[in-house]
C-alpha cells in the first residue's frame, strides 16, 4: 500500500461513495463538478493506494437487526481463547484487538433485544472475560 495524502476532492469523493457506493461515475462527476475521467482516475488511485479497501453491500436483513458494540477486558493471558470463542459466534460481525482500557471490541448483531441479551450473557460468561461494556447502535451517521 502506497502512502498518500488526501485532498478536498478525494475527501468529497469518499463522502459521496459512503452515501451511495453504487453511484455511477457520471453521477459522482455531476455531484463533484469534475469530469467522469477525473472520478475514475481518483477512484483507481484511492484503490491502488489502499485508501479504498473494498466495496460492500448492506442488506435489509442486517439493517433490521439489533446491533451493538461490546468492549471486553480480558483477564491475564486468555485473549487467544476469548478471540477463538468470539470468532465462532454467528452474532459477531466484527472483532478488533485494541489497546487502552479494553482489550477487544466486538460488533454484535441479533434479531431482537432478547437474543442480544443471550449473546451478551455468553460473552460475559467466557473464561477470561473480566468485564464488558455494551452500547446498542441506534443509527449510522457515517456510511
Amino acid at each position: 500500500m502506497k502512502k498518500m495524502g488526501l485532498d478536498d476532492l478525494d475527501r468529497s469523493l469518499l463522502a459521496a461513495l459512503r452515501v451511495d457506493g453504487r453511484a455511477s461515475t457520471a453521477e459522482l462527476a455531476r455531484q463533484l463538478e469534475v469530469s467522469r475521467a477525473t472520478v475514475t482516475a481518483r477512484i483507481d488511485r484511492l484503490v491502488d493506494a489502499g485508501v479504498i479497501v473494498g466495496f460492500t453491500v448492506r442488506t435489509r436483513d442486517a439493517a433490521e437487526t439489533v446491533q451493538a458494540m461490546t468492549m471486553v477486558e480480558v483477564h491475564g493471558r486468555n485473549a487467544d481463547y476469548v478471540i477463538r470463542q468470539l470468532r465462532g459466534l454467528e452474532n459477531v460481525s466484527e472483532l478488533y484487538s485494541t489497546n487502552g482500557q479494553w482489550d477487544l471490541i466486538v460488533r454484535l448483531h441479533a434479531g431482537s433485544l432478547a437474543e442480544l441479551d443471550q449473546v451478551l450473557g455468553f460473552v460475559r460468561a467466557l473464561d477470561g472475560v473480566r468485564r464488558s461494556e455494551t452500547s446498542i447502535i441506534l443509527s449510522s451517521v457515517l456510511r
